[in-house]
């Protein structure tokens, strides 16, 4: 939460309206960061990873998270807060839509259903909207789809192939990736204008404060994936964007209209019920797991007893 407040007063109050030079900055200090811990005071071990794999796997994921960062940071410059946490309700129905052209996820009439109730909700909030920017809406929808796709691709190219990584060597391995991907936008975007502009404000520190939390959130992102449970990780993303939707109307002034919390309240009782769904469907396979284990028990006992009489 503190990242994303953060984010949206730096850039649409404080007079840093530039959100490729600040995500830059983000991926310049996690790779900085992450270079000293791993090849400096050796604290992890690198992966062992080709070149060849590095392109082929983590170059993608990437690319892709520097379009999500950059379009979803741009928004903050014309959405608030609050319909910004709202939208991203779309994020299960995108990875689940994603995940079917894949082939990661199986069709479902149910749950395609479930993901209609979920846009429906997000509609509903959208033209309840009091501050409906077009560009905003595209650039945070495109940043959701991103996303998405970043995500099925971390379960197509990384984890499906055996790879594993803790936070540190993520961060160490994505971020400079991540800063590739933003060179080329900044510099045909924000960098003729920056280097136009004579007059700063901007307190350096203020940007360091940012970027080392930042830095944290990234970490504690990859570090919770691993270390949480899906139930937990989905109660405190509820419990987060709500408290978003109260911070940004109460900090920022954010207008929350009557439409947009009953759209967000349908949206949101869908995506607890599509999390339930899928949890349940996790602890079915785990227990089929666990029964066809404890069976091959059973027939190996029984193949050495007869071997023994």
């Amino acid at each position: 939460m503190a990242v994303i407040m953060y984010n949206k007063w730096l850039l649409a109050y404080y007079g840093f309206p530039y959100p490729l030079a600040l995500t830059m900055w983000h991926m310049t200090f996690c790779s900085t960061v992450a270079f000293c811990l791993v090849r400096v005071f050796r604290v992890v071990k690198p992966v062992n990873m080709s070149m060849t794999d590095y392109r082929r796997r983590v170059l993608p994921i990437g690319l892709l998270y520097a379009a999500s960062l950059w379009l979803s940071n741009s928004a903050y410059l014309h959405l608030s807060v609050s319909f910004i946490q709202m939208t991203k309700a779309l994020m299960p129905g995108l990875v689940y839509m994603i995940g079917c052209f894949m082939r990661t996820e199986q069709y479902s009439r149910k749950v395609t259903l479930n993901m209609a109730v979920i846009a429906v909700g997000v509609g509903i909030a959208a033209y309840g909207e009091v501050n409906f920017v077009v560009i905003g809406v595209v650039q945070q929808l495109s940043s959701l789809l991103f996303e998405a796709t970043r995500l099925m691709l971390v379960q197509v190219l990384i984890n499906s192939q055996g790879m594993s990584m803790n936070p540190i060597q993520s961060l160490y391995y994505v971020s400079p990736a991540c800063l590739l991907g933003l060179t080329g936008p900044f510099l045909y975007f924000e960098f003729p204008e920056i280097m136009a502009r004579t007059v700063w404000n901007i307190n350096p520190w203020v940007l360091v404060g940012n970027a080392v939390i930042a830095f944290g959130l990234n970490l504690a992102v990859f570090l919770l994936i691993g270390k949480t449970s899906a139930l937990t990780m989905n109660i405190a993303g509820v419990i987060k964007d709500w408290l978003l939707i109260w911070m940004s109307a109460n900090v920022f002034a954010a207008p929350v209209s009557t439409l947009n919390l009953a759209g967000y309240f349908l949206a949101f009782m869908a995506v607890v019920f599509y999390n339930n769904h899928k949890l349940q469907q996790m602890k079915k396979a785990v227990k089929e797991v666990k029964s066809a284990k404890s069976e091959d028990d059973k027939v190996d006992i029984e193949t050495s007893k007869d071997q023994n009489t």
